[in-house]
């Protein structure tokens, strides 16, 4: 029988609260507020996906996550080049596949975006998708608004989505 791969685990503070981060060999797997109500649960989603065991720890992508998260939130990058390791459904990693076309400092609907997607009808299953992302800031589901241009659904809370926004509105001081 195969041994379960590593996931390493570790957290740290960053400007908007404590964050909780994964990866395996490949890639970083989770990136999520410690406080998330139900941040249990996608722990143990990302253990079933993944098959592997979960220990404290460091590895090259948690420490290059941390690198270009300090980049991000200093407005040095508006964009991460990370390995990322999905851990979910096909349904899912379509819809996470979506989330990543949104470019910094824009806002989509979730209307548009499931349009985008091919089928107008299912927004719940996609707003579902979103919600179920593992990977705050680095897939951008808090560039998602509701069809009335509010904000809706952010398991970090939308006073952390609103946050993002701004930070990602605003202009950077090496902008001219």
């Amino acid at each position: 029988m195969k041994e379960p791969d590593i996931i390493y685990n570790t957290s740290f503070k960053t400007p908007i609260g404590e964050m909780v981060a994964c990866t395996t060999h490949d890639g970083v797997c989770l990136l999520e507020f410690a406080e998330r109500p139900d941040l249990e649960k996608q722990l143990a989603s990302l253990l079933n996906h993944l098959k592997g065991k979960i220990i404290p720890g460091n590895n090259t992508h948690l420490l290059n996550l941390q690198l270009q998260l300090g980049q991000y939130f200093s407005k040095e990058i508006t964009k991460f080049d990370l390995p990322l390791v999905f851990a979910g459904t096909e349904f899912q990693k379509k819809v996470w596949d979506a989330l990543l076309q949104v470019p910094y400092g824009k806002k989509e609907t979730y209307l548009s975006l499931t349009k985008s997607l091919g089928d107008a009808k299912a927004i719940r299953a996609v707003a579902a998708a979103s919600g179920a992302n593992k990977m705050a800031i680095l897939i951008p589901c808090h560039r998602v608004i509701g069809s009335n241009r509010k904000l809706v659904g952010y398991a970090g809370g939308l006073w952390r989505k609103q946050w993002l926004l701004d930070h990602e509105s605003r202009q950077s001081s090496f902008d001219f």
